[in-house]
């Protein structure tokens, strides 16, 4: 029986990597292509939630990406309370399978890639559905996933004006200062959520809530704009997607499935269902569907995260190490 081995990635290998902006959007592209053209398997994610005084709970994500010849499972904590300990509220492992035989084929610290392959969509979904002069951006949470979320927003559009806020004071102005030192430009601490979002060109809700609660106010929505919302409980007041003219989410197959989630009181009350749903950010990707027709649209874009978009980046994190010999070869059997 021939040998089977496992490259390993570390977080200090996948930081070596220096992955660009540009290498992150097209590689999350990519399985958003993948997607469209129905060459991809998603599994809606499942949970495992230890117990009530744990303050989190593990997201199990699963996935085949045809063109790439691999499966992946990624396990992520979401643990709100995590930086009482120094820690990241989310971390990850993903590994990646040979489709063809089931042999593993790598591990990767997939911290960064859920935060990168995360901005990377809400960047992509602002790519097809945001208003093209989008000039200001309004971002609640200050979390991994948010830094990503803004640099490669800016990335795509170069906002004259930046907002951010977050629920802790340090937080929010520890963010402000690293955005203003990585993007060379002035980033506005807003003390609540109003003046960070209202009348923003592009909205994205990424908080970190305890219990439900209806922060984000429809009146902040102002006409033509994209609202981005994907915090694990809802901050959305139940009444905002009646000003939407469309709402576009990552996968339908989680839109169905899945207890966590901004839009999902709308949804358990009946505010939302599937009929309400424009389509698939992968269908407007590759043409199937429209994005943004008009300046005067309101777009909602929900994204829970996608499996394809983890194995999407960690194959091009692959591709690059082996490059650039970087990584350990792990004996499997």
């Amino acid at each position: 029986m021939p040998g089977v081995t496992i490259t390993y990635l570390s977080g200090p290998d996948i930081d070596r990597l220096s992955l660009s902006d540009e290498e992150i959007l097209a590689a999350v592209e990519r399985g958003l292509h993948a997607q469209g053209m129905g060459e991809a398997v998603i599994e809606p994610r499942v949970h495992l939630v230890p117990g009530p005084s744990n303050k989190g709970h593990f997201n199990i994500l699963r996935g085949y990406v045809a063109p790439l010849q691999l499966a992946g499972v990624k396990i992520v904590g979401d643990f709100l309370d995590n930086y009482k300990r120094g820690l990241p509220s989310e971390m990850a492992l993903i590994n990646l399978f040979d489709p063809l035989t089931g042999a593993p084929r790598a591990i990767l610290d997939a911290t960064a890639i859920t935060e990168m392959r995360t901005g990377a969509l809400t960047a992509l979904g602002a790519k097809y559905l945001a208003p093209g002069k989008s000039r200001i951006l309004g971002h609640v949470g200050a979390r991994g996933t948010s830094y990503w979320n803004v640099r490669l927003l800016d990335r795509l559009f170069d906002f004259a004006e930046i907002r951010v806020h977050s629920r802790r004071r340090e937080s929010r102005e520890a963010f402000a200062e690293q955005l203003e030192r990585d993007l060379n430009k002035k980033v506005i601490v807003a003390p609540d959520w109003r003046s960070c979002l209202q009348g923003a060109d592009i909205m994205v809700e990424a908080s970190r809530l305890d219990v439900p609660a209806e922060h984000f106010k429809r009146d902040f929505v102002k006409r033509g704009s994209l609202v981005v919302p994907y915090g694990t409980i809802s901050a959305l007041e139940l009444s905002l997607p009646a000003v939407m003219d469309k709402i576009v989410v990552d996968d339908l197959g989680q839109f169905r499935a899945g207890k966590f989630g901004a839009l999902r009181p709308h949804i358990d009350q009946g505010i939302l269902n599937e009929e309400d749903i424009h389509a698939e950010l992968a269908e407007i990707v590759v043409g199937r569907k429209p994005g943004r027709e008009t300046d005067d649209e309101t777009i909602l874009f929900w994204h829970r995260g996608l499996s394809i978009s983890d194995i999407a980046l960690a194959a091009a994190m692959l591709g690059k190490a082996e490059t650039q010999k970087i990584g350990q070869t792990l004996v499997y059997r």
